[in-house]
């Protein structure tokens, strides 16, 4: 049984306490409150007597954590799911179902560290009940995977550097009508990110992606997902592509302990957009008249999923596609920095000049993890 000297230890171990809000929490937790239908998630730490949220949707960022369902979970080092507490004998008179937030429902999926020490959950709530399918079930799992997954990036990160150096592309797509350039920089512990553009025909593929794990695990996923898709897409189209390349890494990833996402998309001469966004969910369409369309994400790679579809979308002249890595989006102030990365990207004359100065305003970020920029521009 891991005692709570352990467990607290275990948790200041990861040195998330306390930190700023990042998007790569908050993506997850956007996901989860969408696919779920619930007014309230939240990762949750377990630090003494408090709740502490990393990232939280309808909640505060602290709250006690005597009587917490979240506290239970963790101890119990089990998920824990209540369809109806007011319903459920063990929990009608708990402090949080009688009092603010009034929760009715509850589930919670441990969270770990790197130990093994359970430190805190991934949970999704609401104020009326729900009963959750066997699909939903394990699609909490997968979230919390995710979850996890983030928690552990820091880690075994010798030797990605030199695969990563391996990935990138050695020339730009022919792109008639169009300008493309990317940019990126590593921050002191090496980031599982990757880019990847060529041409298709009479149009070109971009690739961004993002591999979440240990060391030279996640360098050898990347290769793998570069290279089917690369591989893949010419013959089978964007949506089958992404799907293969999903269903031939689910067993993998799990062996492995990473987690991958991705944004792939063909840009044809006429500036139609067709992507598939599994889990980036960190694509933009900048337009040049004002305005920036943020790109629908669907689920991570290696997890089953119904959402994970083409979708298109449409640069007119002057519009341009701007993906970035968390590291990067993070560095610019999140979501409050998309007014800064839309005036970068409208107020530079060219691709070049935008994805230079993102990466240096990511630099001029203390702590720097990572940042990579990518922007397609369609002339005029």
């Amino acid at each position: 049984m891991v005692t709570e000297e352990r467990r607290h230890e275990a948790l200041a171990a990861l040195g998330i306490l306390d930190t700023a809000p990042e998007d790569r929490f908050d993506r997850i937790t956007r996901l989860a409150q969408r696919l779920f239908e619930v007014p309230m998630v939240s990762v949750t730490l377990l630090d003494g007597e408090r709740q502490w949220r990393k990232s939280h949707r309808g909640l505060t960022t602290e709250a006690p954590r005597e009587s917490a369902f979240c506290d239970l979970t963790a101890r119990q080092d089990a998920p824990l799911v209540i369809d109806d507490a007011a319903a459920d004998d063990r929990f009608r008179d708990n402090p949080f179902v009688v009092g603010d937030p009034h929760l009715r429902f509850y589930a919670g999926e441990p969270l770990r560290a790197a130990g093994g020490e359970p430190v805190g959950t991934l949970c999704v709530l609401d104020t009326v009940p729900h009963s959750l399918s066997a699909e939903q079930l394990q699609l909490l799992r997968d979230l919390a995977d995710w979850v996890q997954a983030e928690l552990d990036r820091d880690a075994q990160s010798d030797g990605v550097a030199v695969v990563q150096t391996a990935l990138l592309p050695r020339r730009k797509p022919t792109a008639r009508g169009f300008e493309i350039a990317a940019a990126s920089e590593a921050g002191a512990a090496v980031a599982g990110d990757f880019y990847d553009w060529y041409d298709d025909g009479d149009g070109f593929c971009v690739t961004v992606g993002d591999v979440v794990g240990r060391g030279m695990s996640a360098a050898i996923v990347a290769a793998s997902v570069r290279a089917a898709l690369r591989s893949t897409t010419p013959y089978a189209g964007i949506e089958r592509a992404m799907e293969a390349v999903s269903a031939n890494l689910e067993d993998d990833l799990g062996r492995l302990g990473v987690l991958a996402t991705a944004f792939h998309a063909r840009v044809a001469p006429s500036g139609t957009v067709e992507y598939v966004d599994a889990g980036h969910g960190l694509a933009f369409v900048v337009a040049a008249a004002g305005g920036v369309r943020r790109l629908e994400p669907g689920l991570p790679l290696g997890t089953s999923s119904t959402d994970r579809v083409a979708a298109t979308e449409r640069l007119a002249p002057g519009d341009s596609l701007l993906c970035l890595s968390d590291g990067a989006f993070d560095a610019l102030g999140g979501e409050r920095g998309l007014l800064r990365a839309e005036a970068i990207v409208r107020g530079s004359a060219t691709p070049a000049g935008a994805v230079s100065r993102i990466v240096s305003a990511a630099r001029a970020a203390a702590p720097l993890s990572e940042a990579l920029a990518i922007v397609v521009r369609r002339g005029d």
